[in-house]
């Protein structure tokens, strides 16, 4: 994404936590134990060289809310599924086990921004709110912008019923190129957030697929729909240096 900036999405691999927690959670509202997930933050913010309470991670609720951060959290970020920051050496990320993070970056004005796109965030176009945040924010200009979309379920493996497909449809989504009609429907999520950015302004050439379906690999990667809710959770951040 540039030389200003640190990007990266954490694996299964390395950390301490056991079960369907192996090995490396750093998420505290998923169910592992409390001692493994510390261990596991330290282990991070070791690697990133950062203050472990320079790792900010919101409380995401599959909603819209884009927050601003200005610096370390003293309390948790309830209801939060985006945020943003143009403060060095704090690392801000998002959880996700099969929903697309995606990373945002803005060379010029210094920001960045890591967003939580579920199917329903998706549907509520939380990426191209987060694109607006920073522009609000910071004066970020989208044809500045660097942009991941990072690990998550593809289209071949996110299927779905009618009702899910309804609601992309009345949230006024063309649905040629994000879906695929088998036994049930299927969406391309990272698609579809592909495109929310080109439309909030974007260059296709600044958006990068990592093209890594979570379901597909989730040896390698948390992914929900295979190992259940109570799993562990990949933590997709991103830290101006």
């Amino acid at each position: 994404m540039g030389a200003g900036v640190t990007a990266f999405s954490t694996t299964r691999q390395g950390g301490c936590s056991t079960g369907n927690y192996a090995a490396f959670n750093i998420n505290s509202y998923c169910g592992d134990d409390v001692v493994h997930v510390a261990a596991n933050k330290v282990a991070l913010c070791r690697l990133l060289d950062i203050d472990c309470n320079h790792l900010v991670m919101p409380h995401q609720v599959h909603d819209c809310v884009v927050r601003r951060i200005d610096g370390p959290q003293q309390e948790t970020l309830e209801g939060v599924d985006a945020v943003m920051t143009n403060v060095s050496q704090l690392c801000i990320g998002v959880s996700t086990a099969d929903c697309i993070p995606v990373l945002l970056y803005d060379p010029v004005h210094r920001a960045v921004g890591a967003v939580h796109a579920g199917w329903r965030g998706t549907v509520l176009r939380i990426v191209k709110k987060a694109v607006e945040a920073m522009h609000d924010a910071y004066g970020t200009q989208s044809a500045d912008l660097q942009t991941v979309v990072g690990p998550g379920i593809s289209l071949d493996s996110f299927e779905v019923g009618d009702e899910v497909y309804d609601q992309f449809v009345s949230a006024g989504f063309d649905m040629v190129p994000i879906s695929r009609r088998d036994a049930k429907w299927h969406i391309d999520l990272p698609m579809c957030n592909r495109l929310q950015l080109m439309e909030a302004g974007v260059p296709a050439d600044h958006i990068q697929m990592t093209g890594i379906c979570t379901y597909q690999q989730y040896d390698h990667y948390f992914s929900a729909r295979r190992l259940g809710i109570q799993s562990g959770r990949i933590f997709t951040g991103i830290l101006l240096k």
